[in-house]
């Protein structure tokens, strides 16, 4: 089993900046791909970015491309989000999700396993 615990969420005015963190415990952390997604109230979850065990696979959402930055530090089981020029319709609960162990870094909600409880980012205009 893998829990994931995010954290980072916060509000935070447009054009702004904020960084999430999903702390993962359990085996093979290392081994599994990861991503971040997000859901907005009265809407669908919607990916946001992905990368792979290793990090050289990373993929973005065009939504939030050139204003986010996944990356993972495998020595410390955690995985981030750093978001920038942050808009209001950025506004949403962001989830960390964990693939099966060797399973493809994707943007498809339904591939991963392993869900977080979700941090809350809110963005003002």
């Amino acid at each position: 089993q893998v829990q994931l615990v995010e954290s980072g969420g916060g509000l935070v005015q447009a054009g702004g900046s904020l960084s999430l963190s999903c702390a993962a415990s359990g085996r093979g952390f290392g081994d599994r791909a990861m991503g971040w997604f997000r859901q907005a109230p009265g809407k669908e979850r919607e990916s946001v970015a992905a990368i792979s065990w290793g990090g050289a696979n990373i993929y973005y959402s065009d939504s939030v491309k050139g204003r986010f930055t996944i990356s993972r530090d495998n020595a410390k089981n955690t995985v981030y989000l750093q978001m920038n020029s942050l808009k209001p319709e950025d506004t949403a609960v962001y989830y960390c999700a964990g693939r099966r162990i060797s399973g493809f870094a994707t943007l498809i909600s339904t591939d991963y396993e392993y869900w977080g409880q979700g941090t809350q980012v809110t963005v003002s205009s």
